[in-house]
């Protein structure tokens, strides 16, 4: 288990970083659909809008699995999956996530489903605009803790 939690640290280290250069792409590929007239730039932030939120979902999945033990079912796994990692496991791990972040990222979640299933050109500019705006936020608050908690995994695989 000791060697499974410091994957589970390193695979959260190198996830991070990929979504890291997902919200570059997000940022970059807003200031030139508001400096264009080109809406095709629309579509290339909605793809890494739900790349985003894509890439951190992954890392749940991967603690869910590997720490708690298994991750939600049903149709409503995605929404479930999230709270998951804002609760604490007594006994298993801290929560992975504060409330704040999960309220923070839950709008990145809904809009994934919405990238999924609908025509690029149906979609909200306004909302585009807001999540764009707000990637960086919600990165900049999901990252530490992230961060802490692969800390904390290693923490544990030494001490085990």
């Amino acid at each position: 288990m000791n060697q499974r939690l410091e994957q589970l640290a390193a695979s959260i280290r190198n996830e991070l970083t990929e979504v890291q250069r997902v919200l570059g792409r997000i940022e970059e590929g807003w200031r030139r659909a508001r400096s264009s007239a080109d809406d095709y730039y629309l579509d290339a932030v909605a793809l890494n809008l739900h790349g985003f939120y894509g890439g951190l979902e992954r890392i749940f999945e991967r603690i869910a699995t590997v720490v708690d033990g298994a991750r939600p079912s049903g149709e409503h796994w995605h929404q479930a999956l999230l709270q998951q990692m804002a609760e604490e496991v007594p006994g298993v791990r801290p929560a992975v996530i504060s409330a704040s972040t999960r309220t923070k990222l839950d709008e990145f979640r809904s809009f994934r489903h919405v990238a999924r299933n609908v025509y690029t050109f149906h979609l909200d500019p306004a909302r585009l605009e807001r999540l764009a705006s707000g990637a960086a936020l919600g990165f900049d608050s999901v990252k530490p803790e992230l961060l802490a908690f692969a800390e904390f995994l290693e923490q544990q695989a030494g001490s085990g």
